[in-house]
């Protein structure tokens, strides 16, 4: 994963396959191949979405698993 400060984007390469086409998420594009493999991930305005990201980190109710295995 890769954080560039100036154009403020996360980018999060998956694979090396050959890029087709992109899909856009508001601040997400995702680069397909051909056969529709995600193969690089890249968040816009990414300091927005790290501060996001710390804030649910915080909360207490998203420390707690979601189901108990016994």
């Amino acid at each position: 994963m890769n954080y560039d400060i100036e154009s403020n984007l996360i980018s999060l390469e998956l694979a090396k396959d050959p890029i087709n086409h992109t899909i856009e998420f508001g601040d997400f594009i995702i680069h397909l191949s051909k056969t529709k493999k995600p193969i690089l991930i890249e968040i816009l305005n990414a300091s927005k979405f790290i501060g996001k990201m710390d804030k649910l980190k915080r909360l207490e109710s998203f420390k707690k698993p979601l189901v108990e295995i016994s």
